[in-house]
Order: C-alpha cells, then sequence, then structure tokens
C-alpha cells in the first residue's frame, strides 16, 4: 500500500510549478540581491518580483512586506518588532496560540511586559468582547491566529481587529494555517502584522513573511546589512522567495477548488467512520461553523491517542496528535486543555489535515484501517 500523507497542517509537499521555479534560479541565478553588478542587479529584479507578487496575491503594498526564515521567526518579529523600546507595558492573547507565539510572550513578561492569556469556548473560539474587556490603559498588542493549526477554529478577526482599532491597540494576527484556506486582503482588514510561511502552502520550508501595515512601528531583531529596508537583515533567498510567490499564486488563485475538494476528503473520511465504528465512537474537536475543512481533529474515547498514532503509522497512514513529546512522554495538546475537553476526549485526539495529493480513495481506505485497528484493540481488551 502506497503511504497516505494526513499531515499537511504540519508541512505540504511542494507543488511542482513552484519546484521548477525554484530549479531554474538555483541553477541560473547566483547573485547576491545587495550586490550593485549584473549578477546582483537580476538577483535584486527576481527577489522584488517575487514581493510585488506576492503583495498583489494578498492586496498590500510590496514595501509592506519582507521575507523571513518562516512562521516562527515571523511571528517573533512582529511580537517584539512592535514592542521595542518600550519599558513595559501590556499583551493580549489566547491560550490556544501556536507556540511561537506563547513561547514570545513568556520572554517578553521576563523583560517586565504583563500578558493576558483570554480564554476560549469548547470549540476554540475566542470571545471579540472578552478581548475588548481585557483591554487596559497600557495595552499596547494584541496578538490572535486567524486559524488553530490543531482544531482548525477560524477566529473573528475583523471583528476583533475592529476592537483594537477603536482602542488605539496594536494589532498582530498569525495567519501561517489560514493562508491558501481563507480569503485575505490585507488592505481590507484592521491588522497592523500579520505572519505566513509557505510550506504550508506547497511551498518551501525555511521561508516565510511578515506584512507591516505602513506606519505600524517594527524594530528589528536581526542586525548586520540593510536588506528588507533595514527591517530584517541577512541575504535574502532568491529561490525560497520566488517558491513562495509562485505557492501564494497558486494558493489564492485555487482556494475555491481547495475548498471544494478538502471538504469533499472531509466528509468522505466522516461518511466512512460513521458506517465503520458509528457516529458514537468518535468526537469531532473544533467549530463546525467556524473552521478549516482540511484539519479535522478527532477523539477516538478508550484509544490512547499515542497507541492509535502508531497503529496508523504501521498501515502507512501518517497523521499527528498536535502535542508535543517531551523526554519519551506525550504531552496533552496545550489546545485541547484549553478548549477545556473532557479526559476522555484529550488523551484520545487525533489530527488528520489533508491537501495536495490526497484522493477520496485513500480517505475511504483510512476510514476502514480506523475500524480495524479500533476492533483490534477492543478484541485485546
Amino acid at each position: 500500500m502506497r503511504p497516505i500523507y494526513l499531515d499537511h497542517a504540519a508541512s505540504t509537499p511542494v507543488h511542482p510549478e513552484v519546484a521548477a521555479v525554484m530549479l531554474s534560479i538555483m541553477t541560473e541565478q547566483y547573485g547576491n540581491a545587495s550586490s550593485v553588478h549584473a549578477f546582483g542587479r537580476a538577483a535584486k529584479k527576481t527577489l522584488n518580483g517575487a514581493r510585488d507578487s506576492i503583495a498583489a496575491s494578498l492586496g498590500c503594498a510590496p514595501d509592506e512586506w519582507i521575507f523571513t526564515g518562516g512562521g516562527t521567526e515571523s511571528d517573533n518579529l512582529a511580537l517584539f518588532g512592535a514592542v521595542s523600546g518600550r519599558e513595559g507595558g501590556h499583551i493580549i492573547t489566547t491560550a490556544i496560540e501556536h507556540h511561537a507565539v506563547l513561547h514570545a510572550c513568556e520572554q517578553l513578561e521576563k523583560e517586565g511586559f504583563q500578558i493576558t492569556y483570554v480564554p476560549v469556548d469548547g470549540t476554540g473560539r475566542v470571545s471579540p468582547e472578552d478581548i475588548a474587556s481585557a483591554i487596559r490603559d497600557n495595552t499596547v498588542l494584541i496578538s490572535v491566529m486567524m486559524a488553530n493549526n490543531e482544531v482548525g477554529t477560524i477566529q473573528p478577526i475583523r471583528e476583533i481587529g475592529a476592537v483594537a482599532r477603536e482602542r488605539g491597540v496594536l494589532f498582530h494576527v498569525d495567519a501561517v494555517q489560514a493562508l491558501g484556506s481563507i480569503p485575505i486582503k490585507l488592505s481590507e482588514l484592521p491588522v497592523d502584522y500579520m505572519s505566513f510561511t509557505a510550506h504550508k502552502i506547497n511551498g518551501p520550508q525555511g521561508i516565510g513573511g511578515l506584512y507591516i501595515r505602513r506606519g505600524a512601528p517594527l524594530h528589528p531583531r536581526l542586525f548586520g546589512g540593510l536588506q528588507e529596508r533595514g527591517r530584517r537583515a541577512g541575504t535574502e533567498s532568491l529561490a525560497g522567495a520566488a517558491g513562495f510567490a509562485k505557492a501564494v499564486e497558486l494558493a489564492v488563485r485555487g482556494l475555491e477548488g481547495r475548498h471544494a475538494e478538502a471538504l469533499k476528503l472531509r466528509s468522505t473520511l466522516l461518511d466512512g467512520l460513521d458506517a465503520g465504528i458509528g457516529k458514537d465512537a468518535y468526537h469531532l474537536n473544533g467549530n463546525s461553523g467556524h473552521g478549516l475543512t482540511h484539519i479535522v481533529n478527532i477523539s477516538f474515547p478508550g484509544v490512547q491517542t499515542d497507541v492509535m498514532l502508531m497503529n496508523l503509522d504501521m498501515e502507512g497512514i501518517a497523521a499527528s496528535s498536535g502535542s508535543a513529546c517531551t523526554s519519551g512522554s506525550l504531552e496533552i495538546s496545550h489546545v485541547l486543555k484549553a478548549m477545556a475537553l473532557p479526559d476522555k476526549y484529550l488523551d484520545s485526539a487525533i489530527r488528520f489535515s489533508s491537501g495536495l495529493g490526497n484522493t477520496t480513495e485513500e480517505m475511504e481506505l483510512v476510514s476502514r484501517k480506523i475500524e480495524t485497528i479500533m476492533k483490534r484493540l477492543r478484541t485485546k481488551d
């Protein structure tokens, strides 16, 4: 059986058109975009072309976009870059953010900032009213992800952004998991910073981007050359930037088709589970009305997460827990904990995330394999 990859929320296969663009640059262009000779000017043209393309696809000005080393750097640059130079202040975020934001907030707390972690409901959604209530006179920044990477819940970004604008607070959004699944036109969003990465949309690993609204403060975190208008030092990756641009172009252009395909794959998996193990044998985690269609977080009460993952892997199916392995022990997802789910759902959750290359036939097979695994485990008991 051909292995089935259902961990696209972690990283995606590179699209053939993206790979072709990158290969042509890696084999034909090797100048430094900061050099003034012909090779450097050609590199600069490639880099600016990639920036212009992404800006056009996402609805911002080219000078509002900078390339980074990935989503983590984009999140860190936004948070530290927005508040650097201030002597303390108050920052608001949520309990379900990616660790790139949560750990950055922990460090900022050590540096004298006060952090409020706003809770979410049982579906992983935060209330704009709760965000508004958390704002203080010294609040300098709000950071809320657009869509959660573990359960797929989409947040009310427009409403939160409106509150931030009204109260004069800077607003950062981690859109790493949302790009390619949710329409994004930056010029129409009340957002000051938005983080992205390429490897979630069939682009290369190791390159990301950060939108910075004109006029929003941003102090650099890397020091060296004057690349990216002095906001992010370091020689830019030409092939990475061009590959990212092509991936964004394909993702934005094909958004409706991707959504429809993801919905079909999701329905096929759930229909198969309904027929094979029954609706009462599993529980969907997340928000059915406000969620990414390609992420399906399912708890199988009575079957531990690590046991199910191991059995799936033995069957050639790659899925994820959304959890971290620390010193050999599986930790319960901080996202599911924040949603205050019952223990039987917390310790049995599996994330299936579909994407390029997946088929309905694969989803039918996965549902049958889960049925077989659960029957086998129940027999052992």
